[in-house]
């Protein structure tokens, strides 16, 4: 199967402080694929990477077999990203922000049921007509995932979405997660969390110090460590 997404040779370097240092990795069409590692191993940066929203020093980014840039309308039409910056409508209820994010992704006619499927799968049906500020830090960070939800996608990248989640939203993520693999998307998440890559990886890039120093199934990866 041709990888929808590698990473060949990435290394990337900010005022001669090496963050990545000849990183490898492909991701498969419907595989999910989790990032660890301790703070600053380099995981957010190869988030950032993969999607083009930054640029390695040395290394080639490929999305379906050619190479990707943030500028690249596959980027807006197929790749779909929560990270940890909330970039929200403060006039909007939570009902009306989602539209809009969905229409402006093309769903037309779509747009009322994506909304109400992306508002239930994240546990806001009950708060879609609030505004933002008024959500708890943990449905903000449920608000990032339902707007990706609502956007269309062959690759879901997570910059750690268990933060902030209570314990029964983060097995809500896991299924979502899987919910993502079975219709076909591929799924590339960086987490400190172990039973979030247990539950929702089918491999696991161990990071540290810009290095790949393992890589294989979560079970063998990360058997013994702790949360």
């Amino acid at each position: 199967m041709t990888a929808l997404l590698q990473l060949a040779s990435i290394s990337r370097e900010f005022d001669e402080r090496v963050v990545l240092e000849t990183v490898d990795l492909t991701v498969q069409p419907g595989e999910s694929v989790a990032l660890m590692g301790p703070n600053g191993s380099g995981k957010s940066t190869l988030l950032r990477i993969a999607v083009g929203r930054d640029h390695p020093t040395e290394g080639t980014v490929i999305f379906d077999g050619q190479p990707l840039r943030e500028d690249d309308p596959r980027v807006r039409a197929r790749i779909a990203v929560v990270a940890d910056a909330p970039a929200h409508y403060p006039d909007l209820s939570i009902r009306q922000h989602l539209l809009l994010v969905a229409v402006a992704h093309g769903a037309g006619r779509d747009a009322d049921t994506l909304v109400d499927r992306a508002l239930d799968h994240t546990g806001l049906t009950g708060r879609a007509e609030l505004r933002p500020a008024a959500l708890s830090s943990g449905q903000t960070q449920q608000l990032l995932l339902a707007t990706a939800l609502v956007r269309p996608r062959d690759l879901l990248v997570l910059d750690e979405p268990e933060q902030r989640l209570d314990p029964g939203a983060r097995t809500r993520l896991v299924e979502h997660i899987r919910q993502e693999q079975r219709r076909g998307t591929a799924v590339l998440f960086a987490t400190h969390h172990t039973e979030l890559a247990l539950g929702a990886a089918d491999r696991v890039l161990l990071l540290a110090d810009g290095h790949t120093v393992a890589e294989g199934l979560p079970q063998d990866i990360l058997a013994g460590r702790k949360r």
